[in-house]
Order: structure tokens, then sequence, then C-alpha cells
């Protein structure tokens, strides 16, 4: 069984519903879960949020933190899927900012960095645990990693 099966057979069995705010992985996420038949009854949507003004627009990230932190810092995609998961609905969320390449790495964000937050609704609030993953290879490379890994994080939330 693949891993969006696997997603799907795990929040169809809890009852529970995923959406997702993508930035470097382009919207890779919601398609991996859209491949599925019947996705629709466990994965609402998703916010593909690639340039700032739509992160601080669409998901609520503050322009102040993107300016002071950037958009692939722990702070940002952690503001990401509360955004997502408040905006979109859901039980779950999923945000994934990161640096695929070949170009835009910076100092202490080498390409390949990918910074992940999942969500989970929670009485009025959301608890989110976040994790920092360094991906090699090339932009597809990181971007499929970055996918993977996104998945197996819902699994473990």
């Amino acid at each position: 069984m693949g891993l969006a099966a696997r997603v799907a057979e795990r929040l169809l069995a809890h009852d529970r519903r995923l959406v997702s705010a993508e930035s470097c992985t382009g919207g890779w996420v919601a398609k991996v879960c859209t491949d599925l038949p019947g996705s629709s009854r466990w994965f609402i949507g998703g916010v593909v949020a690639y340039a700032n003004e739509l992160k601080t627009g669409a998901l609520g990230v503050r322009p102040a933190l993107i300016a002071t932190e950037g958009a692939v810092s722990q702070a940002a995609v952690r503001e990401m899927a509360v955004g997502a998961l408040g905006r979109l609905g859901g039980d779950i969320a999923v945000a994934v900012s990161g640096i695929a390449g070949p170009e835009g790495g910076a100092p202490g964000k080498p390409v390949g960095s990918v910074w992940f937050a999942w969500a989970v609704k929670s009485d009025d609030r959301a608890e989110v645990r976040t994790q920092l993953e360094f991906f090699s290879g090339d932009r597809e490379a990181v971007r499929r990693g970055a996918v993977a890994c996104a998945l197996r994080g819902v699994l473990e939330v």
C-alpha cells in the first residue's frame, strides 16, 4: 500500500479530514492525495502559497515574521499550518516550505532545507509539531522527499 493510501486509511478510520499549505512542493501533496479515488471523503483541499504575498494573504502568515525569519523557517511553516487549519477547515493540516533549488540557498538555509508543520485541531486551538529536514539531489528529488515526509508526518499525528 502506498503512503497516500495509508494516510487515507488512517484518516478515514479516525473520521478526520486533511488540508494542505504548500510552497516548495507546489501542490504535490494535494496531487498525491487526490490521485486516490474517494479522496474527497478525507482530503478537503489546499493552498499553494509559493509567493510570500499568498502566504500572508491566504494563510495569515504575518508579514513581519517573513521579514525577520524568512518564508523557509519554523515560525513561518507553523503559521502556514495553523492558517490552513483555521481558514480551510479540516482536522489536520500539513504545511511545507523549503528551498528545492538549484538556486535559492543561503547561509544556514542550504538548498534542500525544508520545514514541515502538522497542525491538529484540538478544541478551540491547534496543536502543532514542526520538523526540519535536509534533502539531497536535484529539485525533483528534494520535492519528492518533501512530499513523502509530509505524508509520513500526517501518519504520526
